[in-house]
């Protein structure tokens, strides 16, 4: 049986008033989630009945207790999962339905038609579809297509026991009294959300809070309302968060603006991205526990993490001890013993993922990444240059809130630059680039750069996880990038 599963009957028998779940105007106990997700698994097996044994169901829905239940009802059904992320393009949906054979969609009724039923308070209805069955791997339990860097959305098999085993590392690498009253910010469809928030929150006990994602500030289509999740997460008192750095970025700018303080805020952990240290520091400084994370669908989401015990700043924190590492003569991490079962379509995984990320690791095991192993330039010098680590050093900079490298077969790298707020003047980004550059070999300095607007997710500049999409910028930007020096 899942171990999120099991911990859930365990709840609900030891402490079955405990508040387990928050959201939709309601209070669920564990005792309460326990029956729901029994009940729910009866009806998803009723509606279910003709369909392909193992053919996955999508999930299309809000943040919300309905999300949480359905996604334990199919655990409970031994019946994949396709959490499908609300910033998907109808093609990616598409796409991710007839790639991995869906066999229904659970999404908000179209119309008063629409037959629906009542989980968790929300109305949501199984609409089959007439999809051809795709074989998966064996033991599929869910599968999590990332946009990526590419955005050809690529599926990714996940068994239960691989995701439990990260969510038991980081219960066990936090501690279970940090699973206190964490909050859904990043869509439940993220997997990071889903497997390093929801399960360790039921692994340990606590209460998770999902509410949709407009009633925390971020309204499908407007740009983050930084403001408003500041106001749930003091009114409800949250003690943890996952961010992503752009949205760690955001808080930290309002916090300190606005001189306001979430004393409740006991861990926030930052991934998706690299993170600067300058960030985390600024995050401290206004009262935000930050600590950075490191990981990968293809691990089950979280490889490292720096924990309140185990923090050093500039890195991505040490190993979850579930995983065994190594790093390759040119610094590509290597994650096993089988962390995924391999992607739809393709191979059984059957060892250790090559991860593709440039890494290196201390002698008290703390990880940094340097950079993708897939991004890096040749200067027209022979040199190899890895974009994120120049890029860092220009995020160190606090005149600085995006940057983004460029200089593959040029003799000099040129940067795009956003200023970290609207009083940032052209000469103070030029001294800071200047000050980046003195922490940078020769061949490594930004010769020229460009003022832009902050990346665009709208505009498809930037993927989910906040990682600038490099070949979109590159063609926006084609006539800087490719100018003579």
């Amino acid at each position: 049986m899942s171990k999120v599963l099991e911990a859930l009957a365990r709840h609900a028998a030891e402490r079955p008033h405990a508040t387990a779940l928050v959201g939709e105007g309601r209070a669920i106990t564990y005792a309460q989630l326990e029956r729901k997700v029994r009940r729910t698994a009866e009806w998803l097996e009723e509606r279910l009945s003709d369909a392909a044994p193992g053919a996955p169901v999508a999930i299309a829905l809000d943040n919300g207790p309905a999300w949480v239940v359905l996604d334990l009802a199919l655990i409970r059904l031994g019946r994949p999962s396709l959490p499908l992320p609300p910033f998907f393009t109808p093609d990616q949906v598409q796409h991710a339905l007839r790639d991995a054979g869906a066999c229904a969609i659970l999404r908000p009724p179209a119309g008063a038609l629409d037959p629906a039923a009542e989980i968790a308070g929300a109305p949501v209805a199984a609409r089959r579809l007439g999809l051809l069955p795709r074989p998966l791997h064996a033991g599929t339990a869910k599968i999590t297509y990332t946009s990526g860097s590419t955005g050809r959305p690529k599926g990714v098999c996940l068994s239960q026991a691989q995701l439990e085993a990260v969510a038991a590392s980081i219960v066990e690498v936090i501690g279970a009294p940090f699973a206190d009253r964490h909050m859904a910010v990043l869509p439940l469809g993220v997997l990071l959300e889903n497997v390093a928030g929801l399960y360790p929150v039921l692994l340990a006990g606590g209460c998770y809070q999902a509410l949709p994602l407009a009633e925390i500030g971020f309204a499908p289509g407007q740009r983050p309302d930084i403001g408003r999740l500041i106001d749930v997460v003091e009114r409800d008192g949250v003690t943890s968060l996952i961010l992503v750095p752009e949205l760690l970025r955001g808080l930290v700018l309002w916090l300190g603006f606005s001189g306001r303080r979430l004393p409740n805020l006991r861990l926030v952990a930052v991934g998706g991205a690299r993170v600067s240290s300058k960030l985390i520091a600024g995050a401290r400084a206004v009262g935000v526990p930050a600590y950075e994370g490191y990981g990968l669908s293809e691990c089950g989401s979280v490889v490292a993490l720096n924990t309140p015990w185990a923090d050093r700043t500039g890195t991505a924190g040490r190993v979850l001890p579930h995983l065994e590492v190594r790093l390759e003569a040119d610094g590509e991490l290597v994650a096993g013993p089988r962390p995924f079962l391999g992607y739809v379509g393709g191979p059984r995984q059957d060892g250790p993922v090559h991860t593709g990320d440039l890494c290196t690791m201390d002698a008290d095991g703390y990880v940094s990444v340097v950079g993708r192993k897939s991004n890096v330039l040749i200067t027209s010098f022979g040199r190899n240059v890895s974009p994120e680590w120049v890029e860092s050093e220009l995020l160190a900079q606090p005149e600085i809130a995006q940057s983004i490298v460029f200089g593959d077969g040029a003799p000099e790298l040129c940067a795009l630059l956003v200023p970290s707020t609207p009083a940032v003047t052209p000469d103070d980004l030029e001294a800071a680039v200047a000050r980046a550059n003195a922490a940078l070999p020769s061949y490594a300095r930004i010769g020229r750069w460009r003022l832009r607007p902050p990346l665009d997710p709208l505009a498809d500049e930037v993927t989910a996880n906040g990682r600038p999409r490099r070949a979109t910028l590159r063609e926006t930007h084609r006539d800087f990038i490719e100018a003579e020096s």
